[in-house]
């Protein structure tokens, strides 16, 4: 039962999964979460408009992987992957990110594509739906990309049929359009019609009504976080999230509601992570317009959202 860790770095956040792996007679995989840890580091930050990866978020970073290392050390980890999304994608200066990461953790980043990313989130939100429910639309809204990926669960593997990245994210879209506190209706229009244009390209690539795709999957947190908005917990708590479900019009409350507010109303609100707090608007209008999208294209209406991701994927990756 080897232990493994797996570290995805994205725009906004740097988050370890820490896990034993069971291996079963029929060649399948087991995954036993040990430990789970997030950082919000805000490594894209200024990427859209400079290209470039801030001093200040490489150290930010630095910092929140030097204590997964020490982790990952305690639990015993024999095999560590550790991938790289979007921000550094975009970034001219990223040697510096990766002399950052192999000096730290001892081991290459991998800078992955958005259809990698896509395949590894699909495996990992999948695997504790019903088979019966396929085919599955898994979305992953991150803070520079949102990808979009489509295939079906035997209930042993996920077999990916299409996928697709495009480069909207709850960073990149609050950094280029979401300015002021709370955004003007110019902005929000200015948001939409930018969110609109880049996903009706991802719809294209993912015909989830040629498909007939019957279950939507959220993944990351901007869904988890909305889901706990929604629900008004008092504190954020993952089980309450994982496999809650959120209707269409639970979706455009939320948003609206999140877009109305101002920095100190969203801060006030004991499920909202400290480090998404000027960026969940953006990720709430992005999920706004997944749900308008797919109602045009007659997919489902209803948003179930699940804690593993991409995180799980990475590990499954290393059996």
């Amino acid at each position: 039962m080897p232990r493994v860790a797996a570290i995805d770095c994205g725009t906004n956040s740097i988050r370890l999964l820490v896990a034993e792996l069971t291996h079963r007679d029929d060649g399948t995989v087991d995954l036993r979460d040990l430990h789970r840890e997030m950082r919000i580091v805000r490594l894209g930050q200024g990427v859209d408009a400079t290209g470039e990866l801030a001093p200040e978020a490489l150290e930010r970073t630095r910092a929140a992987l030097a204590d997964y290392t020490i982790a990952a050390r305690r639990k015993g980890v024999e095999r560590v992957r550790m991938v790289a999304t979007s921000a550094t994608r975009d970034a001219r200066n990223r040697d510096e990110f990766f002399a950052m990461t192999r000096e730290t953790l001892g081991v290459e980043a991998e800078v992955i594509s958005g259809d990698e990313e896509a395949r590894l989130s699909f495996t990992g939100a999948v695997g504790e739906q019903d088979p019966d429910d396929g085919p599955f639309l898994v979305v992953d809204v991150g803070g520079g990309s949102t990808e979009l990926v489509l295939g079906d669960w035997d209930g042993q593997r996920a077999t990916v049929t299409a996928a697709k990245s495009v480069d909207v994210g709850c960073v990149r879209i609050t950094e280029r359009a979401l300015r002021s506190d709370p955004p003007t209706t110019d902005e929000i229009a200015a948001a939409r019609e930018f969110a609109t244009g880049v996903l009706e390209q991802a719809f294209d690539a993912v015909d989830v009504a040629k498909a007939k795709a019957k279950t939507w999957i959220g993944v990351a947190g901007t869904v988890t976080t909305l889901s706990a908005v929604a629900q008004k917990l008092p504190e954020y708590d993952s089980e309450r999230t994982h496999l809650s479900r959120l209707s269409q019009a639970q979706l455009f409350e939320v948003s609206d509601r999140l877009l109305g507010e101002d920095h100190e109303a969203r801060a006030a609100n004991p499920v909202i992570h400290p480090g998404r707090v000027d960026v969940i608007g953006g990720g709430a209008l992005i999920v706004r317009v997944l749900a308008e999208q797919l109602a045009e294209r007659g997919g489902p209406a209803e948003l179930v959202v699940s804690e593993h991701d991409i995180l799980d994927g990475i590990a499954l990756s290393l059996a």
